[in-house]
């Protein structure tokens, strides 16, 4: 048994490998030079406020700071999991989220590839620009310009309704229409952007491996489906894995200047309900246990997602 410990036991890096890390460092100190600056950021602006999440565990005041306020346990996460209104978040969060991923998460894949097979650089540039700079267009004026195409009052989309026999449609204030709202939106601005990676991706696949289809017979369905997919599999899978982790986080920004009291019902997800208790009614513990489950939730998300793709392709982030 002593020995079996011994061998399970969790060993220290060897004297060699330390000798290996001092001759990288000495050999390439100006990379990690430049390594520093990022690394002081995390430590500062990620980690250093993880310890505010003791306030979910807190009735924190914020005159008596996080020393002095009493410790509640788990009170604030029976009150989360036993509000009805959590339940109607949740779902809302989760059904964005879903329709999101479903949607626009094949978008830039296929985008990217349609983009790659264009040889005009005239053409393709041009096409290249006018998809990425919605990605730099703030939620508040992306709002604005939709809000003008889709009012009822003169909006273009509206009359091109009215035109066609319809009657004007209330998106901004439509329970039945807002969440399609809020995912078209999200796709026009990001898509594009999202092919970057992709984009990257194809580069890196060796060129004689088309030559070579080609001789074969393989028309360009053919070369996509059996040598562009596969090469971007492990981009891919990286990128959903990571998109797991942030299934809970459905667009808060985007909904926050979009959306108003109306769908409410539809549209109100768990950042907007911590922006609205935390912010708005001063319930500081309250939004940080919701707020630590969120992060809870995606933490278990990327690691059971990882841990499937490992498990049934034998490929994952770590």
């Amino acid at each position: 048994m002593a020995r079996l410990k011994l061998d399970n036991a969790p060993r220290l890096p060897s004297p060699s490998y330390w000798r290996k890390l001092r001759g990288d460092i000495r050999k390439d100190w100006d990379l990690y030079i430049a390594l520093l600056p990022g690394i002081a950021f995390l430590l500062l602006f990620k980690y250093t406020p993880m310890y505010g999440i003791v306030i979910a565990f807190q009735d924190f005041n914020i005159f008596s700071g996080i020393g002095d306020s009493p410790w509640v346990g788990f009170e604030h996460f029976e009150r989360l999991f036993q509000s009805p209104k959590f339940a109607q978040v949740f779902w809302n969060t989760f059904m964005i989220s879903v329709l999101k991923i479903v949607l626009l998460f094949p978008l830039p894949i296929v985008l990217a590839i349609l983009l790659n097979e264009l040889t005009k650089m005239w053409f393709k540039r041009p096409v290249q620009t006018i998809i990425y700079m919605p990605h730099f267009l703030s939620w508040v004026i992306v709002s604005g310009l939709f809000m003008d195409l889709l009012s009822v009052n003169g909006g273009l989309v509206n009359r091109i309704i009215e035109w066609m026999g319809g009657e004007p449609i209330k998106f901004f204030l439509d329970n039945s229409f807002f969440r399609w709202l809020l995912v078209s939106t999200a796709g026009w601005k990001e898509a594009g952007w999202g092919t970057i990676v992709y984009l990257a991706a194809l580069s890196s696949i060796d060129p004689q491996l088309y030559e070579a289809a080609k001789i074969d017979g393989a028309n360009k369905f053919k070369q996509i489906l059996h040598i562009t997919l596969p090469g971007l599999v492990p981009v891919i899978l990286l990128m959903f894995i990571l998109r797991l982790g942030s299934i809970l986080e459905a667009g808060t920004e985007q909904i926050l200047v979009m959306y108003n009291p109306v769908v409410y019902n539809v549209s109100d997800v768990i950042g907007t309900y911590v922006y609205r208790t935390g912010l708005g009614e001063q319930n500081y513990s309250f939004a940080s246990a919701v707020g630590l489950f969120e992060s809870v939730v995606g933490f278990v998300l990327i690691v059971g997602g990882n841990y499937i793709s490992r498990r049934f392709l034998n490929r994952g982030i770590w």
